[in-house]
């Protein structure tokens, strides 16, 4: 294992505990507003369960066709089966929609930021990043697979 990869995933495991902790000890020592009381706040563990399980499923996609998903690495493969046929990103998608359950098993108000930032930090950084490395190494095949999603059909 390179120490690139071993950084990487030094800091994947303390990024996945700043987005399960910070919420947490925010529903702790600012408590806002609730908004989801119990016992309705427990749908969120249907959420958690439903991101959880995109996520793993995309990165088991990814170790055995041997691609990335890391943004810095370059992608050995262009990934459109799977979680793919529904959504360029699915490994986002299913992080957003696992801190959305987070979100709603704490039921607080401030919980909610935590998704919203992730959509605006994906919407502007991540996903452009990820699209332009695709197309520049994909070329018409990439090109092809993202026009089914603009023109609607993958929606």
């Amino acid at each position: 294992m390179t120490r690139h990869r071993r950084r990487r995933g030094r800091s994947g495991i303390i990024e996945l505990i700043l987005l399960i902790a910070l919420p947490i000890l925010q529903k702790i020592f600012l408590p806002i507003r609730t908004l989801i009381p119990v016992p309705y706040n427990y749908i969120g563990i249907l959420f958690m369960l439903t991101g959880f399980a995109l996520v793993l499923w995309t990165s088991r996609m990814f170790r055995s066709a041997g691609a990335s998903y890391q943004l810095e690495a370059e992608s050995s493969t262009l990934m459109t089966t799977g979680p793919f046929r529904y959504s360029r990103n699915p490994m986002v998608l299913g992080m957003l929609i696992w801190l959305l359950g987070l979100a709603t098993l704490l039921g607080s108000l401030m919980a909610f930021l935590f998704p919203a930032l992730l959509f605006i930090l994906a919407i502007a950084f991540i996903i452009p990043v990820e699209e332009k490395r695709l197309e520049s190494s994909y070329r018409e095949e990439y090109r092809h697979t993202s026009s089914a999603f603009v023109d609607g059909s993958r929606w």
